[in-house]
């Protein structure tokens, strides 16, 4: 997959193209073809598995309205059980909520860059591979970065999120 230039990015993937680089994570910004919405759908655009699509899943905390967003294998489903747990009791977080609260869309919520900051929690399983693909801002945008730089550029805790 190739790069696409900063100017031909929509503009959302523009914006985490330069998030990334002042956090000195200089990752091109990759358009797929076809939507990359769902994991399946990324993971066959880019050629890769399925569990290396670092999916970006939102939910709200019930007691504060405050964004959490789970950074998910997407081979794996969520325990919302599980989130819970470590961050309260969970409400569903319809497609409003996430755009205000992230700045995204459906389908191309970055894991860093959000208008709200949300407490977030990375799935275990992702520290297990080699490369991920996250969404860039856009549901065709994503780029590649390793379980170590999803760890550093976001400071979330790695947790027992699966189903």
């Amino acid at each position: 997959m190739e790069a696409t230039p900063h100017d031909a990015l929509p503009d959302a993937a523009r914006r985490v193209a330069e998030l990334l680089e002042t956090h000195g994570c200089a990752k091109p910004i990759v358009m797929l073809p076809a939507t990359g919405k769902t994991s399946a759908e990324a993971a066959a655009g880019l050629g890769c598995e399925v569990a290396q699509i670092a999916k970006s899943i939102i939910f709200r905390r019930v007691t504060d309205n405050a964004p959490v967003l789970v950074i998910a294998s997407g081979a794996n489903r969520v325990d919302e059980t599980k989130v819970a747990a470590h961050v309260g009791p969970l409400g569903k977080a319809d497609a409003r909520f996430v755009r205000e609260q992230t700045g995204y869309a459906i389908g191309g919520v970055c894991p860093i860059g959000h208008a709200t900051k949300p407490v977030t929690l990375i799935d275990a399983d992702l520290l297990g591979l080699d490369s991920l693909w996250a969404a860039a801002g856009h549901p065709h945008a994503v780029f590649n970065l390793s379980p170590q730089e999803l760890v550093a550029l976001t400071g979330a805790p790695v947790v027992d999120v699966k189903a």
